[in-house]
């Protein structure tokens, strides 16, 4: 395969008929989602199903599900590029993009949360670093930069190959030339570009770990029954490697598919890949393990309120379909090589990912029903909380919303870097010779 077969493999490509049904999709989604917004934001807080003591929904519940899903571009890019895994390169960008689009959504929906969208401001006028949300937003800011980064330098090397293939003065040439400018492609700038792809690869890894360690702390800072727990950190950075890997699986199935790309995404990536979400679903798994054994083994009074909620209340059977659908499950079928071929390993990856939202909205909700103090003397809907069509409008427009950009920007990019894979190629030219 020569360097001219793998640049016209791998440029973006013009929407099809199915490209622009789905791409109208979703913003008829977000739209739908900005609508939702737009009545809570005139109407108050009282449009959707929160209450005095369900005060946390599934806007939380998506919050943290996008900051845990983005710590699949530290996984994949940083982590095994400082360990010369050389077969990430056709999935760095894939979660690279991922990475971006799921942080920039996950401050968004803060913001959606905090019901006074203009007193956002205060967080960085007034703000007091005695506070959890403070560190988060700290944390989260910091990583969003860094992840742009990540995204925009190994991009660099692409903008010349875009530009000579793109049509001469279009506004797509233009955003091209815009975003390299700079670049010419001398030895000296590809050495200052490498240097700085190790130094954020470095710095992204503790970045990572730490935007979910603190997101964990929001919770266990809180004195709650479920919440109370010096396990939250390690419970939450492993779900969320969990889920990046899961939705990394399902998204190289989808490009694959969609861009016919089974010459660079093989299946050596998938068996690669399931491998690793077997790995980290039984981290994950054993770490649920110690989040419920020590506070059954006590069996405090509120504890016992929530377990019950959980293992054969309200919330029994959706609490043991994300353990089994999105952990049991896939660990079994991916331990067999049969199971880590594309089409059963994308399957697997699906239920990580659709497990790990449901997971996420059982930190939250049945936690918030469980108060230390019982809840006496209430109207009953403050005992329950079930999401408005506002709440899962917002929601489902958020989600939408991320895929938008990541749609979006495989439109404009090579959804798998052209210039690395054609510097690859050669080095292995090189060594057979």
């Amino acid at each position: 395969m020569n360097s001219s077969k793998i640049t016209s493999d791998l440029l973006p490509k013009k929407f099809g008929k199915a490209g622009f049904v789905w791409t109208a999709l979703l913003v008829v989604l977000c739209l739908i989602g900005l609508y939702g917004y737009y009545r809570q934001v005139t109407l108050g807080l009282g449009v959707t199903g929160m209450r005095d003591y369900a005060s946390w929904g599934i806007y939380i519940s998506n919050f943290v599900f996008f900051v845990a899903i983005s710590l699949v571009g530290s996984l994949i890019t940083a982590i095994f590029r400082l360990a010369g895994a050389e077969w990430r390169t056709p999935i760095t960008r894939i979660s690279e993009i991922i990475a971006v689009s799921s942080i920039l959504f996950a401050s968004i929906i803060i913001i959606v949360d905090m019901g006074r969208p203009e007193r956002f401001y205060h967080l960085f006028f007034y703000g007091r670093l005695q506070s959890p949300i403070m560190w988060d937003v700290i944390v989260i800011t910091t990583y969003l930069t860094i992840s742009v980064l990540f995204l925009y330098f190994p991009l660099l090397p692409d903008i010349p190959i875009l530009i000579k293939n793109s049509k001469p003065g279009s506004f797509v040439q233009k955003i091209y030339k815009f975003l390299g400018s700079f670049w010419i492609g001398t030895a000296a700038q590809f050495k200052i570009s490498e240097n700085a792809i190790k130094i954020i690869s470095v710095m992204i890894i503790p970045i990572a770990l730490a935007i979910h360690t603190v997101t964990s702390w929001l919770f266990a800072t809180t004195y709650r029954p479920g919440w109370d727990s010096t396990n939250f950190g390690a419970y939450f950075v492993s779900g969320a490697f969990l889920v990046g890997a899961g939705g990394v699986v399902v998204a190289m199935y989808v490009f694959r598919k969609a861009y016919q790309l089974e010459a660079y995404i093989t299946d050596k990536h998938f068996n690669n890949m399931s491998k690793i979400v077997v790995m980290l679903a039984l981290l994950y798994l054993y770490f649920n393990i110690n989040e419920y054994l020590v506070p059954a083994f006590k069996m405090k009074k509120a504890e016992e309120h929530h377990l019950h909620s959980l293992f054969m209340g309200d919330f029994a059977l959706l609490f043991w379909s994300a353990i089994i659908l999105g952990m049991i499950v896939p660990i079994i079928v991916l331990l067999f090589p049969k199971g880590r071929k594309p089409v059963p390993a994308f399957l697997m990856g699906v239920l990580v990912v659709v497990g790990a939202w449901f997971k996420r909205f059982l930190i939250v909700t049945p936690t918030m029903l469980s108060p230390f103090l019982p809840m006496y003397d209430v109207p009953e809907s403050y005992k329950h909380y079930m999401p408005t069509w506002e709440e899962w409008a917002i929601t489902i427009g958020s989600l939408a919303g991320t895929l938008l950009i990541i749609t979006i920007f495989t439109r404009l990019f090579p959804i798998i870097p052209i210039h690395e894979t054609i510097e690859e190629m050669e080095h292995s030219k090189q060594e057979t010779v």
